[in-house]
């Protein structure tokens, strides 16, 4: 065919594909200017048609002749029909044409083209590609058509031409417009077998991968098919036998469990049922395990096994004499406890509730009074729980329900009587999902938990014979009605030297034993021991202690490993070397005082401080200035005390005047500390009587006390950390409301016989005490304030 034939045909526009030559495709045609090309096309002798592929299928109407790419395919009309307004033609493909130039727009397309002469190229590529390309067509026909697969050395027998095997093999895999265009105008057999090369590659990888996972799919269904169908015959096999299947066999065990279980009766009465309900149902039910597991934990609780508790009260002294330091009243009560039980057994057991600052020992005690009872120990930390269900159970209608904590703990404890410590209780949420506080009025109520019903479970438990101890670092934030529920026994922070006592007896030993070494490998003297507790912690209990002290130890694990052994003996001046530069210095006194300075006390969650409580008068100045981050409660004693002193600025040797011409500026140290409560009443109007009358403060003296306007001086709470704090610090006299007296009790005897202790009543007694100075002049002090 010559090159350059030229040739006029109307033009059909063709949208998201291309008429290859020797393909043969149907088209329904409905557009205007479509229509008439056809009929066009049809009126002819020869029913030529040129199909030419659209740039955008989205443009539907007016297609102009630039909308089309410029090589596309004539074609022959070989049927039509027409219906629903379209005409619908099925035309074959016959020859390569290129439009150029148009030569009527309307009422259709008609241009004049160009045959394109076909490649003949032929060479070993040509034909390596030729057969390559059927190789992998017939793999994506096998691959796409698995069930019926296309005959492909049949579909093209005859064709002479590679190219025209591409031709035909478009019509089998999916092509973008794009790509199908690029083949029709390839300029080579080369160039075209390479494009359909190229496409037919990634077509086979992408069947080879939907392959495998159908496979896969397949495969696990047809194993899911083989199992059901091995069960069917295993059961099938097991009923001519006599045997039971293993549902069947695992009720069978549930029920000769049940059977020999001792049981409550209403508890084995719904046993029974669900028992019954689990025989009936079928295992592929959903409701099967969940029964199961029900019933299962019906079986473990140990609603009727009670261990026997050991009342030897000389041993229960000495086992918690052997793991805790002092706390003397904790000890009694458990003492007092087993010989209530011993004569009452069925006394109900106390609900406790162990207060005190952070590693003082709280929880560890609990494990030393479970194994002098010789019950079984159970923890459940409170810390941050949100959720009521957590402590009485998710209803079994919920997917993923389980029985509440207290429930789960008895189950593995494996007695009704274990001891269950309820850790952090001060440190329970409320929101939206409940309040847990409400939840634990019930479980800690002796009144009450002799029948507690889990939401799980729905069933009564009797609780009562559980001794519930609780801990809490604070009471401030347990709710008021659980709190009337606790029997609260306090634990105070340690002196200095009962720290070192408990690490002399435990704590050392452990961290050496942790380390490995030896009691002649690491000594620790006194002196270095004192400068660890004082200098590196900061705290009311022993933890960060401990912490230390295994620091230690590993420091002078690693000198031995690496061949430094011997005894090694450590003072004061080795600790920076092994600690690092001291963390703390404590308050000291100071050895003098201006004229407005008084030493307080302060409590502190890690234990008690020196606090120095500092008055300037501002000359010319009016009212009161307060700094130092100060609570409100401190903010009240603070006016309060100005209030007392100008109401008896006379008594007090006071110049009015004085009061009038100057304001008053109260500091507390240590601004970034945050600070309240009442018990610095009694410093801060020393610190205001020393201020306005310029006589100083005693030294060694410091002192504590809640006051009111009319002179009173109130008793304060956390005497012995305030006391340990003044006796650190160095002071000698401490000054303390009267009916604080009995809290000395609590103090250890070293402490006490170092100390003079002043009780006062009234402000009067404090200022006599602490600025003896202020009674001068022409009337007593003490003869004025009566």
């Amino acid at each position: 065919m010559n090159e350059q034939t030229q040739i006029t045909a109307p033009v059909l526009p063709l949208k998201n594909t291309v008429l290859f030559p020797y393909q043969t495709t149907p088209l329904s045609v409905g557009r205007a200017r479509s229509l008439a090309a056809v009929e066009a096309a049809l009126a002819s002798e020869d029913k030529q048609i040129a199909i030419f592929a659209q740039r955008d299928a989205q443009k539907d109407e007016d297609v102009a002749p630039d909308d089309l790419y410029e090589v596309g395919t004539l074609g022959v009309v070989k049927r039509m029909g027409r219906g629903d307004g379209h005409i619908h033609v099925i035309v074959q493909g016959t020859a390569r044409v290129r439009r150029t130039g148009v030569i009527l727009e309307q009422p259709y397309l008609n241009c004049r083209l160009q045959l394109l002469e076909e490649p003949a190229d032929l060479d070993a590529e040509v034909e390596a590609l030729h057969r390559e390309v059927q190789e992998l067509a017939s793999r994506a026909i096998e691959l796409a058509h698995p069930q019926s697969p296309v005959n492909l050395p049949q579909l093209v027998a005859g064709m002479e031409k590679p190219l025209h095997l591409a031709y035909v093999l478009t019509g089998l895999i999916p092509l973008a417009l794009d790509q199908e265009q690029a083949l029709l105008e390839a300029a080579s057999q080369r160039e075209a077998l390479r494009l359909l090369h190229e496409r037919l590659t990634h077509e086979v990888q992408v069947l080879e991968v939907r392959s495998d996972i159908a496979t896969k799919a397949q495969s696990q269904v047809s194993k899911d098919a083989r199992e059901r169908m091995l069960r069917e015959e295993l059961r099938a096999i097991q009923s001519e036998l006599g045997e039971q299947s293993p549902e069947e066999a695992a009720v069978a065990e549930l029920n000769e469990r049940l059977r020999g279980t001792e049981l409550p009766e209403l508890v084995r009465s719904e046993a029974d049922k669900e028992l019954a309900r689990l025989t009936r149902m079928s295992p592929a039910s959903p409701d099967y395990q969940l029964t199961r597991t029900y019933v299962e934990l019906i079986l473990e609780l140990p609603w009727l096994h009670v261990t026997e508790d050991n009342l030897d009260l000389e041993r229960a002294r000495r086992i918690l004499d052997e793991d805790h330091f002092n706390l003397k009243e904790v000890k009694e009560r458990i003492v007092e406890h087993l010989a209530v039980m011993k004569l009452n057994p069925n006394a109900k057991a106390p609900i406790l509730c162990l207060v005190g600052p952070p590693g003082v020992g709280k929880t560890s005690l609990g494990q030393s009074v479970a194994r002098a009872l010789g019950r079984a120990f159970e923890r459940i930390s409170l810390g941050g729980l949100h959720d009521e269900a957590e402590l009485r159970g998710h209803r079994r209608t919920y997917i993923g329900a389980l029985p509440g904590r207290i429930i789960r703990a008895i189950r593995r404890a494996g007695s009704k009587n274990p001891l269950l410590m309820l850790d952090e209780i001060d440190k329970l949420g409320r929101d939206f999902r409940g309040d847990p506080a409400a939840a634990l009025m019930e479980i800690l109520d002796p009144a009450q938990n002799v029948e507690f019903n889990d939401n799980y479970l729905d069933l009564p438990f009797d609780l009562s014979k559980v001794l519930f101890i609780t801990t809490a670092n604070t009471l401030d934030s347990i709710p008021a009605p659980l709190l009337d529920r606790l029997e609260i026994l306090r634990l105070p922070g340690y002196s200095d030297e009962e720290k070192r006592e408990i690490a002399r007896r435990y704590l050392i030993e452990r961290q050496l034993r942790e380390a490995g070494l030896t009691g002649e490998q690491l000594e620790l003297t006194d002196e270095a021991l004192l400068h660890v507790i004082r200098r590196y912690t900061r705290e009311s209990g022993v933890r960060e202690l401990e912490r230390l002290l295994g620091r230690l130890a590993r420091k002078v694990a690693t000198r031995v490993v690496e061949g430094d052994g011997g005894a090694r003996r450590l003072e004061v001046a080795q600790l920076a070397d092994l600690l690092g530069p001291e963390r703390f210095s404590r308050e000291a006194a100071r050895a003098a005082l201006e004229p407005g300075v008084a030493a307080g006390l302060a409590w502190t969650p890690s234990g008690g401080e020196v606090l120095y409580v500092e008055t300037v008068l501002l000359a010319g100045g009016d009212g009161l200035t307060l700094t130092g981050q100060l609570g409100s409660v401190m903010k009240e004693s603070a006016k309060a005390a100005r209030s007392y002193v100008w109401r008896h600025a006379d008594d007090l040797h006071i110049d009015r005047d004085v009061l009038k011409a100057n304001g008053v500026h109260i500091h507390v140290p240590a601004g970034a500390t945050p600070k309240d409560g009442p018990s610095a009443g009694v410093t801060i109007v020393t610190s205001l009587a020393s201020a306005y009358s310029g006589k100083p403060v005693r030294t060694d003296t410091a002192m504590t006390g809640e006051i009111t306007l009319s002179g009173l001086v109130m008793p304060v709470g956390g005497i012995k950390e305030k006391v340990l704090a003044a006796h650190r610090a160095g002071m000698l006299r401490i000054v303390l409301p009267e009916e604080n007296r009995r809290d000395l009790e609590d103090l250890p005897e070293p402490v006490r016989s170092q100390l003079e202790f002043v009780f006062v009543e009234r402000i009067e007694d404090v200022l006599r005490a602490a600025v003896p100075t202020l009674a001068e002049g022409e009337v007593p002090l003490a003869s004025a304030l009566d």
